[in-house]
């Protein structure tokens, strides 16, 4: 399972419901810097990806997204 999007990736983050973050590569700096902060702090790791159009697609979307979280199996 998983979530998509900034916000909902980050929420699930601070819940601990994360094992795993995909950041785009082309996203603002400025706007994933919070995420990566705390994925660095709590040891999740991340995994860039070339495109938010080509992470969006991968979870089956017709639009771009920045960040997708890759939720524990427990949750």
């Amino acid at each position: 399972m998983r979530v998509v999007g900034l916000s909902s990736t980050l929420r699930a983050l601070q819940k601990g419901h994360l094992i795993e973050v995909y950041l785009a590569k082309d996203a603002e700096h400025r706007v994933l810097q919070p995420l990566q902060k705390q994925c660095e702090e709590r040891g999740i790791s991340i995994v860039w990806v070339d495109s938010q159009l080509a992470l969006g697609r991968a979870c089956g979307l017709r639009i771009g997204t920045s960040a997708v979280g890759i939720l524990r199996e427990d949750i």
